[in-house]
């Protein structure tokens, strides 16, 4: 009885996909059952940095002289002209949050075995609640989501918060920025971060003032390291 009604879903997806088919967020293809939010071609096509091979790489040195960083990686160039760029856009703006889940987990699978394998917790960049409100999900939360599923690590979603509501950061500059976030974040129940490998995940990382403003906050509140992880690198 159970595996006819596996078989009724699996025809009743089937059928809907026919009708309204699931199509791939970067290049519109029609996605295989297997598949999810991104195509097998246009994934494989990714234009990922491998910095989680390097203790050493763009990413981390944007923090040299600013805040101990222990690593940093991005799993792809967040590039002006390529046709990734749109999945961020989409995750956050158009509701569709299984974008972030599933390339937080594809990202987890890639960097499992790496240094990262230090981290004791994954931790998001958090929302302002009246944002994340009107969003409708925090997309650091689905990438940190998709991470814990490809890391087998822990993550929570409650522990590092946004105390003030910040103005956009997109037209500031690197200074600016930094002062538009500067000691936003504090740690509720800080027993769960104290001598703990924190890794902190969001969307893109442009100049990283609001991830320094998150170390800044963990390391004072007892972390012993943070690391970071995004999805996208700005890269020009």
């Amino acid at each position: 009885m159970q595996n006819l009604t596996y078989q009724i879903k699996d025809l009743t997806a089937d059928l809907l996909n026919l009708i309204w088919p699931t199509l791939c967020q970067v290049c519109g293809e029609r996605l295989f059952k297997t598949e999810e939010a991104i195509c097998t071609n246009c994934l494989a096509n990714l234009p990922r940095t491998n910095y989680h091979l390097w203790a050493e790489n763009e990413f981390q040195k944007l923090f040299w002289g600013r805040i101990p960083v222990m690593y940093a990686t991005a799993f792809y160039f967040f590039e002006k002209e390529s046709p990734y760029r749109k999945l961020i856009h989409k995750l956050k703006y158009k509701r569709l949050p299984e974008i972030g889940i599933m390339l937080g987990r594809e990202m987890g699978y890639e960097i499992k075995d790496s240094v990262f394998s230090e981290i004791d917790i994954i931790l998001p960049v958090p929302l302002h609640p009246r944002k994340e409100q009107i969003r409708g999900y925090n997309q650091s939360s689905m990438i940190a989501k998709g991470l814990s599923e490809g890391m087998d690590k822990p993550w929570s979603g409650n522990i590092l918060i946004r105390n003030t509501h910040t103005a956009t950061q997109t037209r500031k500059s690197r200074y600016e920025r930094w002062e538009n976030v500067k000691s936003i974040f504090t740690v509720e129940e800080t027993h769960k971060i104290k001598d703990k490998h924190i890794l902190v995940v969001d969307d893109v990382v442009t100049t990283g003032a609001t991830l320094e403003s998150c170390v800044a906050e963990l390391l004072e509140k007892g972390a012993t390291h943070v690391s970071l992880a995004t999805l996208g690198l700005a890269h020009n």
